[in-house]
């Protein structure tokens, strides 16, 4: 019989020291595979938009062709009487009162009621028998509209007379905002700038621009919905975090949460585009009004409407410092488009106010933070999560000022670093590693690559090859007017969710014998997007319960919450749970074995015992009996939770808290080669350093660290959602007109890994997904600045910028 306490929960930052060591093969500190890696690199791993379902119908999604008028007319007369239509739907016909999501504020209406407030904004749902029947129905429905003012940016959205996007809002925002169409607003102030300035030799500002970035992750927002014979509904569907989709959809739905029962299908990437809802309630709606399996896939162009994209950002920033070059004080504004609706505008705030002042020791800060409502697209998370736009300012900053005080921009920046004690702007110490002038020595001292790569010689002579200039094979250069440039860049990342929200996992695991071998299975509720966590789940259990034999249970809602995938936090917190959960299982199967075993042997009374290899053994390793015997036909199954420890809310007009519950640091040094006459820029290298922690999976690190920082170079010099400044409609949404970057534009990206514990977290691990996106872009800006002498204070660079054409 299994032993199977259901979700205890162990105390926050309950200590994680291993016990068990990592004597297995396949636990931890080994670069495993994926158990998913082959199948998707074949083409045969079935992602969300493969499912099938006898007798399913296909559902289509009308969206708005304007970014802000009022409805007057919905006319679904024609659609509805297509042959091969089952259901078109509009806001009349939700089944619940709650009409309304959101992460935070429920500010997002399932379909648009009244108004529309953003291009591609929901109107209508349509199922049909065929995908192509749905789409041809949809575009039979007439929708009347009345154009009202546009708001895009912070002058028209704060104006006196300025149109609301949200009337009346009751949000617990509202009270701590200047104006309705600002989300929210977080100031940071510690000491006095204003005194500080005046003590200061050189004082340097700057303007800076971020761009709209979308996550481009190649799978679509796709899922099957399966109506059930209790009256609920299944829905297997790509996402981030299965429980928080839950909690959303079961009330539009008018469902208690355990008729929604949703299971996780195969992710092709998300990088925060996951965490708001898609398609997740409408599927269920068709399939629920049709009695029918219903499946929903966007094809690319209705992807950029289909989800929120990284914030555009406007950032002014002060920095002063004595002659010597140690800071007296830092000024900055952020200002960050939230678009029409919230979704994870609050949280970005915080973020960018709060590591504003990037891996550095100042004392005197006056930070402000705010988010706008506008009617440009639905902004929310992505990775760096309003650390990235605040890097980007702070390290143009740093180079500003090197510059003003005719020094080393590496050895500024390690003069004023951070490090392990240092009192951060928000009053929080750093109480863990924070190697932040080892890193920029690391990426400084690394070799630079050879000049002049494109060039070889031959018996005929010397060729060029022209993939390795910029303009690459559209063969622009033979190296006529081709600059060198090199730049450095350093930042600064939290890990976790911050602002004393209640950030936990929960794990399952089991253990027994199946066909005379000890056996785990792990479940959780993670989303797999391909971070890698199913195999660090699989090494903790090998680890911790000494089996080879480990199962991973597919994540669905009949288990715990497993927290979203996102803020570099799945190997922290759901890791934890897991090596909590397993801890456990280990502790039970000990006390079986004393219980059926004891009297054999003294050592299962006075020994240290431990699991390895399938046996029970001593710390002096006698083998006192196999993992078999002990259970025999006993399984023992605990859930559990397990939380870090906690944080807090930063005070809404200090910005004072211990808001953050770990911190990472990656540096970047950029070798860039630019043809100043075309305006064309070719990244050579971009290498990085970032302290790590404990490396789980050093391959998989090694991939995390790669694939930050391509994201990052992608924003520097090609990726930006276009959005129309009069209309607020996209331009160029698909990957035709916004470009990311391919293998041909990705440089070499050399990896210098530090494993520096954080003695607070399991293994000593530290997050990593996103530090390698802050200070990627940064640091490539800084290469082409150095290459040309311009100054390039937005984001992407475009020939124009710097030809001045």
């Amino acid at each position: 019989m299994a032993q199977h306490p259901r979700a205890a929960s162990v105390p926050a930052g309950t200590p994680t020291k291993i016990t068990q060591g990592s004597k297995s093969p396949g636990g931890i500190g080994e670069s495993t595979l994926r158990p998913d890696g082959t199948l998707k690199v074949t083409g045969e791993f079935a992602y969300s938009s493969d499912m099938w379902h006898e007798d399913m119908l296909w559902g289509h999604t009308l969206r708005s062709t304007v970014a802000h008028a009022e409805i007057t007319s919905i006319d679904i007369g024609e659609a509805l009487a297509t042959p091969g239509v089952y259901a078109v739907l509009t806001y009349d016909d939700l089944p619940a009162e709650t009409k309304n999501y959101g992460l935070e504020i429920q500010d997002t209406p399932v379909l648009a009621h009244g108004k529309v407030r953003h291009h591609g904004e929901p109107v209508a749902l349509v199922a049909a028998d065929h995908p192509e029947t749905a789409r041809r129905a949809a575009a039979k429905i007439r929708i009347a509209y009345t154009d009202l003012p546009v708001i895009t940016d912070e002058a028209s959205a704060t104006a006196p007379d300025a149109v609301l996007v949200h009337e009346g809002r009751t949000d617990h925002h509202i009270g701590h905002v200047p104006h309705p169409n600002i989300v929210h607003r977080q100031p940071v102030v510690r000491g006095d700038a204003d005194a500080a300035a005046a003590r200061a030799d050189v004082i340097v500002t700057g303007d800076y621009v971020f761009g709209m970035q979308d996550q481009a992750f190649l799978g679509p927002e796709s899922g099957l919905a399966v109506p059930s014979e209790d009256g609920g509904v299944e829905l297997y569907v790509a996402t981030q975090w299965l429980h928080s989709d839950l909690r959303q959809i079961a009330p539009v739905l008018g469902l208690p949460e355990d008729k929604v029962r949703m299971t996780l299908s195969g992710v092709g990437g998300a990088f925060g585009g996951r965490e708001d809802l898609s398609m997740q309630i409408h599927a269920c709606l068709l399939a629920l009004r049709t009695g029918k399996p219903v499946k929903m896939v966007y094809n690319r162009f209705e992807s950029f409407f289909g989800h929120v994209h990284r914030h555009p950002a406007k950032l002014h920033y002060e920095h002063g410092a004595t002659k010597d070059g140690k800071l007296t004080h830092m000024k900055c504004r952020i200002v960050l488009d939230g678009g029409a609706y919230a979704s994870a505008s609050p949280a970005v705030v915080g973020n960018a106010s709060s590591l504003a002042v990037g891996p550095y020791a100042v004392e005197d800060v006056d930070i402000e933070a705010i988010a706008l409502y506008s009617n440009n697209p639905p902004c929310g998370a992505m990775r760096g999560f309003g650390a990235v736009q605040a890097c980007f300012a702070y390290e143009a900053q740093m180079d500003k000022l090197a510059a003003a005080l005719d020094m080393d921009p590496v050895e500024l920046r390690q003069l004023n670093a951070m490090e392990q004690g240092t009192l951060l702007p928000t009053g929080q110490r750093v109480d863990s590693p924070a190697p932040v002038a080892e890193l920029l020595r690391r990426v400084k001292a690394r070799p630079l690559p050879p000049e002049q790569q494109w060039l070889s010689a031959d018996a005929e002579g010397s060729s060029v090859d022209v993939r390795a200039l910029p303009g690459g094979l559209s063969n622009t250069t033979h190296g006529e007017g081709v600059v060198r440039g090199v730049g450095y860049a350093v930042g600064l990342k939290n890990v976790g969710f911050s602002e004393g929200f209640d950030d936990y996992s929960t794990a399952r695991v089991r253990m027994e014998v199946i066909n005379g071998e000890p056996v785990a299975t792990v479940h959780t509720a993670m989303a797999e997007v391909g971070q890698g966590g199913v195999t660090v789940h699989a090494q903790i259990a090998r680890t911790e319960l000494g089996v080879s034999q480990v199962t991973i249970h597919p994540a669905d809602t009949q288990v715990g919450s497993a927290g979203s995938t996102s803020a570099s936090r799945q190997t922290y917190v759901t890791g934890g749970a897991v090596k909590n959960s397993c801890e456990a299982v280990r502790e039970r199967v000990l006390e079986i074995g004393r219980r059926r075993l004891g009297t054999y042997h003294p050592a299962w009374a006075t020994a240290e015992l431990l699991l390895e290899g399938g046996k029970v053994v001593t710390d002096g390793g006698e083998v006192l009996a196999s993992i078999a015997d002990v259970l025999q036909d006993e399984a023992v199954d605990i859930e559990q939770e397990w939380r870090h420890r906690p944080t807090e809310a930063f005070d809404l007009r200090t910005g004072q808290g211990n808001g953050h519950v770990q911190y990472s640091f990656a540096a970047h040094r950029a070798v860039v080669e630019v043809d100043t006459e075309l305006g064309l820029v070719k990244v050579i290298e971009l290498a990085c350093a970032q302290d790590v922690g404990k490396a789980l999976n050093p391959l998989s690190v090694q991939g995390q660290i790669q694939g930050g920082t391509t994201q990052g170079l992608g924003v520097a010099v090609m990726e930006e959602i276009l959005v129309d400044p009069k209309t607020a409609k996209v331009r160029n949404p698909s990957f035709t007109d916004y470009l990311i970057p391919t293998i041909l534009d990705t440089p070499t990206i050399p990896v210098d890994v530090l494993e520096l514990a954080d003695d607070h977290a399991p293994y000593g691990l530290r997050g990593i997904g996103e530090a390698p996106t802050l200070s990627s872009t940064p640091a490539v800006l800084a290469a082409i600045r150095n290459a040309t002498g311009l100054e390039l204070n937005k984001t992407p660079v475009r020939p124009e910028h710097i030809t001045g054409t």
